[in-house]
């Protein structure tokens, strides 16, 4: 169910709204120069290190190879996170819903996570 095109698109969506929600983050509780700062280099970090440690058999190549295990935690770090700045920025309903969304995903993606779990190699 992982690599069906609709859970697929899913996952890119969350992708994006999850860096979206590091970068308002950034915008709504910084001033100045900072603002800037934290609402572009957040996101560019935050990609940085979700396209950088990945599993080796996942979709894409593994610039660093890491276990299973690393890379969900990498991935519920991430997430978490959007959720967190984006209910300390503000819109709480929005956050809930947010955190919903990617744990239904992550309910479609149940075959992932438990590869995952059993040490993707």
């Amino acid at each position: 169910m992982s690599n069906a095109p609709a859970n697929l698109a899913l996952r890119f969506l969350l992708e994006i709204a999850a860096l979206v929600a590091y970068g308002y983050w950034g915008w709504t509780q910084h001033e100045g120069a900072g603002r800037f700062l934290w609402a572009i280099g957040l996101p560019v970090v935050a990609a940085a290190a979700w396209g950088t440690f990945r599993v080796p058999g996942d979709p894409a190549e593994a610039p660093v190879a890491v276990p299973g295990i690393v890379r969900l935690l990498l991935e519920t770090v991430f997430f978490a996170g959007a959720v967190m700045l984006l209910a300390a920025a503000g819109p709480r309903t929005l956050a809930i819903i947010f955190g919903v969304i990617v744990l239904a995903h992550y309910g479609l993606s149940y075959d992932r996570v438990i590869w995952l779990l059993r040490g993707a190699p």
